[in-house]
């Protein structure tokens, strides 16, 4: 099999970081895989760094200039490119000019991260949400250009709500036992573990086939939601039983959701507008889907419960945790 040199950028983000881990790690995929490179707005971030002395390259991304880009991924040698768009306020520009230069550096196989619920989102309701549907088009196109190799191999990956976002809560829960999101009493949506994402994002990255990516994932657009459609009552009762604590759901406005989140959130102002969104998008009852086929036959495993997710996270919901406590009385 041919090499495979995989850039992925936003590495100093959570997403892009875990993806370039697994690659770097599990000998699952890092037998398949000769080089990680990772782009890098911050690389000088700890995330950064700790992939450095993994074994992955760390360059500073410099964005607006497409032609400096272009440079910037030949000089990678990269086959396989993993287009994350960043955490910033400029990250739709930032993403286009990434593509592009993509293109012109002529790299074959193209993974593109994007959203669940774009295609569902309204443009003058849901502006953030539905620019990864331009996005992904800018990132299709590419597959009826001749004088191009960035469209022989792509992928797209629309993830659901990630569950980790629920993290942003904890304050509310560990003072008042409470869940507060903007969502309603009884839409439903199915929040996906960041992990499994990147899980899929591995075996994506780091399949062969004679035309580039795993004949099994190329050309694929894959949908990835968690296992269990959830109300906020139904995720505060399983969020009760898996941290051992009484909580309640509160289905509070957007204005409060929108004041949560600039207290407790230190995400730039565009990832806020990107959840309040998707939360719009659950209000009206838009995300009663689950999408676990792809998760299943990527990886064969099944992806995370919600139960599963908070026992995980305890400690970030419920730093005296009463199995933390339990542990320590125990010395162990």
């Amino acid at each position: 099999m041919s090499p495979r040199n995989v850039c992925i950028s936003a590495v100093d983000g959570q997403t892009g970081y875990l993806i370039a881990e697994l690659l770097l790690t599990d000998s699952t995929f890092s037998k398949q895989v000769d080089s990680v490179t990772g782009l890098s707005l911050h690389p000088s971030s700890p995330k950064c760094k700790e992939l450095t002395k993994l074994g992955a390259k760390i360059v500073t991304h410099k964005h607006g200039k497409v032609r400096d880009m272009v440079k910037t991924l030949k000089e990678t040698g990269c086959d396989a490119i993993c287009l994350i768009p960043p955490t910033h306020k400029d990250k739709f520009d930032i993403t286009l000019e990434l593509i592009e230069a993509a293109k012109k550096a002529n790299v074959p196989n193209n993974l593109f991260l994007s959203s669940a619920g774009c295609d569902l989102a309204d443009a003058q309701k849901q502006p953030r949400l539905h620019e990864f549907l331009e996005l992904e088009s800018r990132v299709l196109t590419a597959k009826g250009l001749p004088e191009t190799a960035l469209g022989t191999s792509p992928v797209i990956i629309r993830a659901g709500f990630y569950a980790e976002n629920l993290l942003l809560y904890s304050p509310q829960v560990q003072e008042d036992s409470v869940l507060p999101l903007p969502i309603g009493e009884t839409h439903q949506f199915a929040p996906i573990a960041l992990g499994d994402v990147a899980q899929v994002a591995a075996h994506v990255l780091s399949g062969k086939g004679k035309n580039g990516f795993s004949d099994k994932h190329r050309g694929q657009l894959i949908v990835l939601t968690g296992p269990k459609l959830i109300s906020g009552p139904l995720l505060a009762t399983e969020a009760s039983e898996a941290l051992g604590v009484k909580l309640e759901f509160e289905d509070i406005s957007e204005r409060e959701a929108k004041r949560v989140l600039h207290a407790q959130s230190k995400s730039d102002e565009s990832e806020k507008e990107y959840l309040l969104e998707y939360y719009s998008l659950v209000r009206e009852g838009m995300t009663n889907y689950i999408s676990t086929l792809a998760f299943h036959d990527v990886t064969g495993n099944h992806p995370t419960e919600p139960s599963e997710f908070f026992k995980m996270y305890a400690e970030g919901f419920m730093p005296e945790h009463p199995q933390k406590k339990r542990k320590t009385e125990n010395g162990r």
